[in-house]
C-alpha cells in the first residue's frame, strides 16, 4: 500500500546539502536512481533535478524505515526524513557535489510505485545509449537523464538571459499570432482548416517577418519575442518542424546597429559557459566565404581553405576536366595537413563522401617521400607538382580535389574540409569562433521553375551601389542581372552554425513592388497575397532592420551537442513524427466532414 504525502514538505533539493548541513534535519524527496542493500543497511541514490544525494538506511536505528527501503526499486517516488551526516573520508563521492554527505533516514514514506524502465537511464557515454527511437517514445523517461536535464535547463537559462538583455535597452515584447494567412514566400507552409469559415484555411507562421514590420509602422520602435514558428520542410540534424527564435526589429535602423545588438546579446548568452567573445565580430562577405571556404556557414576553427586549381587546368587536354572548364564550372581543392599516409580505402570513403554532395569524383595527390597522384597518368608528373605548388600543399600533405559545377565544388568540398577536421581532430573544444556572413545574393536561380528566388525572404533590401543595376533588370528585361544583385542581408554563424540571420528590410511601396515583380508575382497575385502589407508601407513606414535567432541552434553550440532532438523537451524525430504520442494521426469522419474536408488517397 502506498503512502499519502499529507502535509509533509521537502526542505531541500537533492543537490543541495553540503557538509555546513550536517546535524540538520531534512525533508527530500524525489526517484530512486540506485539501490544498493548490504544486510543491516541499505543505500539508496535518491535523484531530482537538482543532483542526488545518498540516503543510508540502518535496520538497527530505522527498523520500519529499513524494512520500506526493501520494497524500493528504482525510479519510485519517495520522500525522506532523516539526519545529513558527514561521509567517512575513505566512502567521500568527489563526482558529486552532495558527496562528502550522506542522509541517514529515520522514515521512508513511498509515494508511488514504478514499472521497470523500458532502457537504462543513466548510461556511461552516448554509444551505451538505447536507440533514439525508443528514447522519444518514452521521451518523459529519457528527461529523467541528467545530459538532457542540463539542456533544458540551459535552454531556460539562455531564454531568461535574452530577455533581460532586451528589456535593459528598451525593447518591448509583443506577441503575434500563431493562426495567420498563407503567403507562402519560402518554405511550405503548415495549414490549418477553419471550421467557420468552410474552404478557408489559416497557416502557422514561418516567422512572424511581416507582424514585426508591421510593429515598426505601428510605432513600436524596438520590437523582440521569443517566437514560436513553423515549417513544414525536409527535416535535418539541426532543424525540427516546430523551432523557437529570437525574433528582434528596429526602427531607424542601420546595419552596425543591428549587429551591436545581436554581439551584445551573444556575449551575454554564450557568458553563461563562461565563453568570452571579442566584439565587433569578424566580418566575411558572403561571395568571399563560398570562394575559400565553400559554405556561407563557414567553421572557422579550423583553417584549410579551398584553393582554385582552374587557371592551371585552362589547358588541359583532360577530357573531364576540360569540359568542366568549357561549362563555366571550376576545379579546387582543399589540402589536409600530414595526411600523405591516406590509405586507398580511407580515400574511397572520402570520395563516396563528397558523392554525397553531387561530386563525380575526388581526385588526389599525396606528398610523400614520392609524389603520387590519381591524375599522374593523364596530367603528368610536372602538372601535378604545379598543382601541388598552387594548393600550397607540403612534404607529408594529401591534396584532395573536386571538378565540376561551381555549387557542386562549394557543397562537396564545403563539406569535406568538416568531415577531415573532424576524422583527424583538428577542431579544438571549447573554442567559439563568431562570423558575419554578410552582402548575401538578393536572388538565386531556381533551376526547377526557371525563375529567380529570394534567397533570404522578399522584405530585403538592396545593397545602395545595387539598385540601378536592379531596376536596369526589371525595366529593360534584363533578368540574367538578378543574379548579381546584392542584399542588405546577414548572418551570424559560429562554429559552422548558422546562428541566424536578419536584413534591413524594405520601407518603400516602389521598391517592394519591383521586387514582387522580380519574383514573377503579377500585381494581382502581390496584392492577393500581401495587399494589406504594401498598404501598410504607405503610411509612413520608417526605415528599419532585424534579425532572427534560433533558440535551439544557439543551446546546441552552448551544450556541446549535434543533434537538435537534445536540446528540445519534446521533440520530432527526423521525418516529422512524435512517437510518444503517436503524431500526426487521423481524425475521425464526423471532424472531416465538419471541416469541408474529404481524404484523398
Amino acid at each position: 500500500m502506498l503512502d499519502t504525502l499529507g502535509n509533509l514538505e521537502r526542505t531541500h533539493t537533492c543537490g543541495e546539502l553540503r557538509t555546513s548541513n550536517v546535524g540538520e534535519a531534512v525533508v527530500l524527496m524525489g526517484w530512486t536512481a540506485k539501490k544498493r542493500d548490504f544486510g543491516i543497511f541499505t543505500f539508496i541514490d535518491l535523484r531530482d533535478r537538482y543532483g542526488l544525494t545518498q540516503i543510508v538506511v540502518s535496520e538497527e536505528t530505522a527498523n520500519q524505515a529499513h524494512e520500506k527501503a526493501k520494497n524500493v526499486r528504482g525510479e519510485f517516488v519517495i520522500a525522506v526524513k532523516g539526519t545529513v551526516v558527514a561521509r567517512t573520508p575513505e566512502t567521500i563521492n568527489k563526482k558529486l557535489p552532495t558527496g562528502e554527505i550522506e542522509v541517514q533516514a529515520s522514515e521512508i514514506l513511498i509515494l508511488n510505485d514504478a514499472k521497470v524502465p523500458p532502457f537504462q537511464l543513466e548510461v556511461v557515454g552516448s554509444e551505451n545509449l538505447a536507440s533514439e527511437d525508443l528514447r522519444l517514445k518514452y521521451r518523459y523517461l529519457d528527461l529523467r537523464r541528467s545530459q538532457l536535464q542540463n539542456n533544458i535547463r540551459m535552454r531556460a537559462k539562455t531564454i531568461a538571459k535574452i530577455r533581460e538583455f532586451m528589456e535593459m535597452r528598451d525593447f518591448i515584447e509583443i506577441e503575434t499570432p500563431i493562426l495567420l494567412k498563407s503567403t507562402p514566400e519560402g518554405a511550405r507552409d503548415f495549414i490549418v482548416p477553419s471550421r467557420i469559415h468552410t474552404g478557408k484555411f489559416f497557416a502557422l507562421p514561418q516567422s512572424p517577418q511581416i507582424l514585426k514590420q508591421l510593429s515598426m509602422i505601428a510605432g513600436f520602435d524596438r520590437y523582440f519575442q521569443i517566437a514560436r514558428c513553423f515549417r513544414d520542410e525536409d527535416l535535418r540534424a539541426d532543424r525540427q518542424p516546430e523551432f523557437t527564435q529570437l525574433d528582434i526589429e528596429m526602427s531607424f535602423a542601420n546595419q552596425e546597429m543591428v549587429f551591436r545588438t545581436l554581439e551584445g546579446v551573444m556575449r551575454e548568452v554564450f557568458a553563461l559557459i563562461d565563453a568570452d567573445f571579442e566584439t565587433p565580430f569578424p566580418r566575411m562577405t558572403y561571395a568571399d566565404a563560398m570562394r575559400r571556404f565553400g559554405s556561407d556557414k563557414p567553421d572557422l576553427r579550423f583553417k584549410m581553405e579551398l584553393a582554385d586549381l582552374s587557371e592551371d587546368l585552362r589547358e588541359t587536354d583532360f577530357v573531364p576536366f576540360a569540359t568542366v572548364l568549357e561549362n563555366k564550372g571550376e576545379i579546387k581543392c582543399v589540402v589536409a595537413r600530414g595526411k600523405a599516409d591516406y590509405s586507398r580505402k580511407q580515400l574511397d570513403e572520402l570520395q563516396e563522401f563528397v558523392k554525397r554532395y553531387g561530386a563525380g569524383a575526388l581526385a588526389w595527390i599525396k606528398i610523400g617521400d614520392e609524389l603520387t597522384s590519381s591524375l599522374l597518368k593523364v596530367l603528368g608528373q610536372e602538372k601535378i607538382e604545379q598543382l601541388a605548388k598552387t594548393a600550397n600543399a607540403e612534404k607529408g600533405d594529401a591534396v584532395l580535389i573536386v571538378a565540376g559545377k561551381k555549387s557542386v565544388v562549394a557543397a562537396s568540398l564545403g563539406a569535406l574540409r568538416v568531415e577531415v577536421a573532424k576524422r583527424e581532430n583538428l577542431i579544438a573544444k571549447n573554442l567559439y569562433k563568431p562570423l558575419w556572413v554578410t552582402e548575401f545574393p538578393m536572388f538565386e536561380y531556381n533551376e526547377d521553375t526557371g525563375n529567380y528566388d529570394a534567397m533570404h525572404h522578399p522584405f530585403t533590401s538592396l545593397m545602395d551601389e545595387d539598385v540601378p543595376l536592379f531596376k536596369r533588370a526589371i525595366e529593360d528585361g534584363e533578368t540574367e542581372l538578378l543574379g548579381k544583385i546584392r542584399a542588405r542581408a546577414y548572418d551570424i554563424v559560429i562554429n559552422g552554425y548558422e546562428i541566424g540571420s536578419g536584413s534591413i528590410r524594405i520601407h518603400q511601396r516602389e521598391i517592394q513592388n519591383l521586387i514582387f515583380k522580380a519574383l514573377g508575382l503579377t500585381p494581382e497575385k502581390a496584392r492577393e497575397r500581401f495587399g494589406f502589407f504594401l498598404e501598410a508601407l504607405e503610411y509612413g513606414t520608417p526605415p528599419h532592420g532585424g534579425f532572427a535567432a534560433g533558440i535551439e541552434r544557439i543551446v546546441m553550440i552552448l551544450q556541446g551537442t549535434d543533434n537538435i532532438r537534445d536540446v528540445v523537451a519534446f521533440p520530432k524525430t527526423a521525418s516529422a513524427q512524435d512517437l510518444m504520442m503517436d503524431s500526426p494521426g487521423v481524425v475521425d469522419d464526423a471532424q472531416l466532414k465538419e471541416l469541408g474536408i474529404k481524404i484523398v488517397e
